[in-house]
């Protein structure tokens, strides 16, 4: 003779079930979302690396500090960013830097001028598009932020374990004591919860706006026609 199901356990069973379907797929949607915002920061990291490479080959062509600081004001620069005084004695790191950098004009001076002019160009688009990025990396965190903290406004943890270990203990063996369980649970809790990603900030430095290219064209050019009669050699 078939045994009917006992309507208790089955119930248990199903509500279990829909309280782990819930949450665990809550949690593999936020490490999704996470796993793209990661790929999205080191995507950015590569554009931050160019931006690096721009300001290196400016300022090993400027030549001199002086030069580097009215540099500065002309774009709209208040930090001397990724400048190291190493940068303009080390040989190798100039021939490092300026490899495979092609210069155009049909006099030296003129292919001095027109190469702070390129460097400059691809220093702004570099930090045009870091920060186009930038701001997208701060949106999708401040979602995955807001929808993590919803998730618990109606998911309240505590009171999803809490009803949990409701059906635990009554099925229990009569030894296990209350007090494990509550340890149990608080462990389990603190690994189940979900963190937001760390803020931006922390991560990736924020770059300032530049002045765009046609504006300072002038103050350009006469920033090179100074660092040329410096004698600075073409790299």
């Amino acid at each position: 003779m078939t045994s009917q199901p006992d309507i208790a356990q089955v119930l248990t069973y199903e509500i279990r079930k829909e309280i782990a379907d819930r949450y665990f797929g809550f949690r593999k949607l936020i490490e999704e979302d996470s796993q793209g915002l990661a790929a999205g920061i080191r995507r950015s990291v590569m554009i931050e690396e160019k931006i690096c490479l721009d300001l290196v080959r400016i300022y090993i062509v400027l030549g001199n500090y002086q030069l580097i600081r009215e540099f500065f004001a002309i774009v709209g620069m208040e930090e001397e960013i990724f400048y190291d005084p190493y940068l303009l004695e080390s040989e190798t790191i100039r021939q490092r830097v300026f490899l495979g950098i092609r210069t155009h004009g049909l006099t030296r001076r003129g292919r001095f001028k027109n190469l702070i002019l390129d460097l400059y160009d691809s220093l702004v688009d570099h930090v045009g598009h870091y920060r186009e990025k930038y701001v997208e990396l701060i949106d999708e965190r401040e979602v995955i932020r807001h929808e993590i903290d919803l998730f618990y406004q109606k998911n309240d943890l505590s009171d999803l374990m809490g009803f949990m270990r409701q059906f635990d203990r009554e099925e229990a063996p009569g030894h296990i004591s209350a007090a494990n369980f509550s340890g149990l649970d608080k462990g389990l809790e603190e690994k189940m919860r979900l963190l937001p990603p760390p803020v931006i900030e922390k991560q990736l430095p924020m770059i300032p706006p530049l002045s765009p290219s046609a504006d300072i064209r002038r103050q350009l050019k006469r920033l090179a026609e100074m660092a040329f009669r410096g004698s600075l050699s073409l790299p």
